[in-house]
């Protein structure tokens, strides 16, 4: 896991967020598939920097390139 993105079981649950926020992962992804800008998001939330949007986009690839998918027989 990169140095950005932090697990807190006393914050959101545990879900994956910006380091020193209440910002998720899954919160920043879903902006960014809404059509939002990076500079869009950094300017609604001025507390994260382009290296957060980026660190967020980087742990999401992370989860789906180490996903595995078994076939179902059918």
């Amino acid at each position: 896991m990169n140095d950005r993105i932090t697990l807190n079981p006393e914050v959101l649950a545990g879900k994956p967020v910006i380091k020193g926020t209440r910002i998720s992962v899954e919160f920043v992804v879903g902006l960014l598939a809404g059509g939002w800008t990076v500079e869009d998001i950094i300017k609604e939330h001025d507390h994260i920097t382009q290296e957060d949007v980026q660190a967020c986009l980087s742990y999401a690839h992370q989860l789906l390139a180490d996903e595995k998918v078994y076939p179902i027989p059918t």
